[in-house]
C-alpha cells in the first residue's frame, strides 16, 4: 500500500486539472483543457495542497500532441516556405532584444545575481536553461520558477487576448472538430501510433530539438501529406494530453513560498509583457513586408513553450508548421548560443 502512496498526490493534481478543464470549458474560456488545469493547479500549489506533478506521463502525452500538430500539415504549406525567410532573418534580432529586456528586469528590478538573471531571461526551454544555469552556478530554483512563470503568463495572456479580446475561437464550447474513438479505423490507429512511437525514438536518436513533439510531428506530417492517414488522433486523447501538460505546468510551483511565487510571477509578468510588446513590433514588421497574418507572426514570436504555442496556433486555425518551426529554431538558437553569450558578457568589466 505504501508503494502506491507517492501516486496519490499525482492523481489529486490530475483530478484538480480535470475539474479546472471542465470549469474552463463550460465558462467558454479559450484553450480550456490546458488553461484550466494550469490555473487550478497553480492556485493549489500556492495553497500548499497535497499535489505532485505527473511528470512521468509527459513522455507519453507529448507525442500525442506532436501527432496532432502533424495532422495539420498539408502539401500546400511547402509552397509558402519562401515567405518564411524574413521571419528567420528577424528571429535572432528579436531573441537578442527579448533576452536583453528580460535580463534587465531580473538584474535591475529583481536584483538577481548575473548568472541567475541571465538564464532566467533566456527565452529557451525550461529544462535546458535550468541545466545550463545550474552548470554556470545560478540559483536553480529561481531559474525554474522564472521559466515556469513565463510559460504560464504568456500562454494565459495570449489565449485570453485572442479568445476574449479578438474573439478568435481557441477550443471553447463553440469548437466543432470532435474526432470520436470509433470514427477512425484500426489502420488509422496503427499509423498514428507508429508516428508517435517511432517519431519519439527517431527524434531522440537524431538529437532533434524538442524531440518528443517534433519527431512525431514530422512523421505525422509526412503520413498526412502522403495520404497514409487523413485524420488526427481522437479528441479525447488530445484533451487528456492537454490536461496532463497543463497540470504539470501548474505543479511546477509546488514547494515555493507565497513570497517567492509573488516575486517570480511579478518579475516574469513584467519581463513577459515587455517581450510580448517586442513580439508585436517584430510581427507588425513581418506583416508589412511579407503579408503574413499578424496573428500568425505574433504567435511565432511569442516566447512560450513549443508545445503550448503550437496548440494555441492549431486551435486558432493558423499555420502550425510555420509557428512550430520558428519556436524550434528559437529554442535551438538559445540553447546553442546562450553559453557563449554568457561567457562574452562575463569577460566584460
Amino acid at each position: 500500500m505504501s508503494a502506491a502512496n507517492p501516486l496519490i498526490p499525482q492523481f489529486v493534481a490530475l483530478a484538480i486539472g480535470l475539474a479546472g478543464g471542465l470549469a474552463a470549458y463550460f465558462a467558454g474560456l479559450p484553450l480550456p483543457w490546458m488553461l484550466g488545469p494550469m490555473i487550478t493547479n497553480t492556485v493549489a500549489a500556492m495553497l500548499q495542497a497535497p499535489i505532485a506533478g505527473p511528470d512521468r506521463l509527459r513522455p507519453f502525452v507529448i507525442p500525442v500532441i506532436g501527432v496532432m500538430l502533424g495532422s495539420g500539415v498539408t502539401a500546400e504549406i511547402f509552397g509558402l516556405l519562401g515567405t518564411w525567410l524574413l521571419t528567420l532573418l528577424l528571429l535572432p534580432l528579436f531573441l537578442a532584444c527579448a533576452a536583453g529586456i528580460s535580463y534587465a528586469v531580473y538584474r535591475r528590478i529583481g536584483r538577481y545575481d548575473p548568472v541567475t538573471a541571465f538564464y532566467s531571461a533566456m527565452p529557451g526551454g525550461l529544462n535546458e536553461m535550468l541545466i545550463l544555469g545550474a552548470e554556470a552556478g545560478g540559483d536553480e530554483r529561481r531559474i525554474a520558477l522564472a521559466h515556469a512563470a513565463r510559460v504560464l503568463i504568456i500562454i494565459v495572456f495570449v489565449a485570453l487576448f485572442f479568445g476574449l479580446v479578438l474573439g478568435v475561437s481557441t477550443g471553447g464550447r463553440g469548437a466543432a472538430n470532435w474526432v470520436g474513438l470509433y470514427q477512425i479505423t484500426g489502420l488509422d490507429y496503427l499509423v498514428l501510433g507508429l508516428c508517435a512511437v517511432v517519431g519519439s525514438v527517431l527524434g531522440k536518436w537524431l538529437r532533434l530539438p524538442a524531440a518528443p513533439v517534433f519527431g512525431p510531428m514530422i512523421l505525422s506530417g509526412v503520413a498526412h501529406v502522403v495520404g497514409w492517414v487523413t485524420v488526427p488522433p481522437p479528441t479525447v486523447f488530445v484533451i487528456a494530453a492537454q490536461i496532463t501538460i497543463g497540470t504539470i505546468i501548474g505543479t511546477r510551483f509546488i514547494g515555493a513560498t507565497v513570497a517567492e511565487i509573488r516575486t517570480d510571477i511579478g518579475l516574469s509578468a513584467i519581463a513577459s509583457l515587455l517581450m510580448l510588446i517586442a513580439a508585436v513590433g517584430f510581427a507588425e514588421l513581418i506583416v508589412m513586408i511579407s503579408g503574413i497574418p499578424l496573428a500568425q507572426a505574433f504567435l511565432a514570436f511569442s516566447p512560450g513553450g513549443l508545445t503550448e504555442m503550437s496548440l494555441l496556433t492549431l486551435a486558432m486555425g493558423q499555420d502550425v508548421t510555420y509557428v512550430s518551426v520558428m519556436h524550434i529554431i528559437r529554442i535551438t538558437l538559445v540553447i546553442a548560443l546562450a553559453p557563449f553569450v554568457f561567457k562574452a558578457i562575463r569577460r566584460k568589466p
